[in-house]
């Protein structure tokens, strides 16, 4: 069929006029009747996009291909196109056929030394006395065995009910910064979840695992692990939508969109996070969907601070304020990215003007914070960490230090480990004089002048 003939077929079928037609696509209805009936020839591609969407055909009916995902726009900003989140199958629990011969237990045993002598430099005499400048790296080193079943499991829950209490106490133990016994909590709590989910639609079990591996994402980002961030973010993806757990399917949006910012893919973390805060499953989970929705456009704002878009920074940091502020100031989420409140979302508002390139506005938030009102000893740690960043992109050396100092005294576990921290502690130490407290500091961290 001619390109004029299945215009004219279709608006027939439609129940178009001629005119109608015309005023759809911009041309006359004489133009149309002579385009139906091969009068005007239709060559041009343009011409044939347009009459291929006024009429809602596919443009391949024109033998044209399929044009390209316009971008939208999500909360003034625009994003790309997004489609389901590539789901795997249901996983087939079941343990691989025995082995048996002399030639697998010495596979064992070598294995089970090679990784004996992994650990051996991080442990050291156990692992609450371990060196806390080499924390962040026991951490990973145990993350990633645990992520890639590798090593002997420790004692470990044997119920779902244990595994909720263990979760609980991993999250005090990371809002805490005591990272020593996160070490071994989160990992154990990671195999033990695998080890409990004994079928495909566990679904209590599937959103404990989940929550698990957002907590580890959370560390491995501090961590600056961003190989194992997504191999953990992803994994609670996969975990979240298995269970329909919204929440913390909304969460691991939001820490793909951290990820996505970090890898310096701007626009593909707008869309994650905004395309996210939009979703309709959000608006059954009433108060604690709101402030999900808050915590994601927030991270939208940051992309845009890290993208030198000042102006969007702020617009995308009001919304976020008026959202915790319609919930009526009080901290919620408390399990989820640490807490969605006014007081978090000016917390947020120091690193974000910092990264935006104006850090004397980012000094202007931290004075309206009350550092005590934050909601663990975890988020005083990170304010102390911006506001010593914001300090040094001033110029003001020992603010930056009597800073860090503060910073150690509240979290010495996150300040002795945390590679941001230690970057900007050897920054210092090349680029000024040095005091007897700084070279403290920087011996604690591990860092070397």
């Amino acid at each position: 069929m001619k390109p004029g003939e299945l215009v004219r077929h279709t608006r027939k079928a439609k129940g178009l006029t001629l005119a109608e037609l015309g005023t759809m696509t911009g041309y006359s209805g004489a133009q149309v009747s002579r385009y139906e009936r091969g009068i005007s020839p239709m060559t041009d591609v343009d011409v044939l996009r347009c009459f291929a969407d006024a009429l809602e055909l596919p443009h391949q009916a024109f033998g044209l291909t399929p044009p390209a995902p316009r971008p939208g726009t999500r909360h003034g900003q625009p994003v790309g196109a997004i489609s389901v989140f590539p789901r795997l199958p249901a996983p087939r629990v079941g343990t691989p056929g025995g082995e048996d011969g002399e030639g697998p237990v010495r596979r064992r045993k070598l294995l089970a030394g090679l990784a004996a002598t992994a650990a051996a430099p991080l442990l050291g005499s156990g692992t609450a006395q371990a060196d806390e400048a080499l924390l962040g790296e026991l951490l990973v080193t145990r993350l990633r065995d645990a992520m890639l079943g590798l090593g002997t499991a420790a004692a470990a829950p044997s119920s779902p009910e244990a595994l909720a209490t263990d979760f609980t106490r991993a999250l005090a133990d990371f809002d805490a910064c005591r990272y020593a016994s996160l070490a071994v909590r989160l990992p154990r709590l990671i195999r033990a979840g695998h080890a409990l989910s004994t079928s495909g639609d566990d679904t209590e079990q599937h959103s404990l695992l989940a929550k698990g591996y957002l907590l580890a994402t959370r560390m491995l980002v501090k961590m600056d692990e961003q190989q194992l961030g997504w191999m953990a973010a992803d994994r609670a993806r996969q975990l979240a939508q298995s269970a329909g757990d919204v929440l913390a399917v909304a969460e691991s949006a939001r820490q793909l969109a951290v990820l996505a910012r970090k890898a310096g893919w701007h626009d593909q973390a707008l869309s994650l996070a905004l395309s996210a805060a939009d979703h309709p499953d959000l608006r059954g989970t009433g108060r604690a969907g709101s402030a999900v929705r808050g915590l994601l456009v927030q991270s939208a704002s940051y992309t845009l601070a890290r993208r030198g878009d000042r102006d969007g920074m702020r617009d995308l940091t009001d919304e976020a304020a008026a959202i915790a502020k319609e919930l009526g100031g009080v901290t919620l989420l408390r399990d989820h990215g640490g807490g969605f409140s006014p007081l978090t979302v000016q917390l947020h508002r120091i690193s974000a003007e910092n990264h935006a390139g104006d850090p004397r506005a980012a000094l202007d938030a931290a004075r309206t914070i009350s550092l005590k009102a934050l909601p663990s000893v975890e988020r005083r740690s990170r304010a102390l960490g911006d506001i010593a960043v914001t300090y040094d992109r001033l110029g003001r050396r020992s603010d930056c230090v009597r800073t860090l100092l503060a910073a150690e005294r509240c979290a010495p576990q996150e300040t002795h480990a945390r590679p941001a921290t230690k970057a900007l502690i050897s920054s210092l130490l090349v680029s000024g004089p040095t005091s007897t407290e700084l070279r403290g500091l920087a011996e604690r961290s591990g860092v070397l002048a």
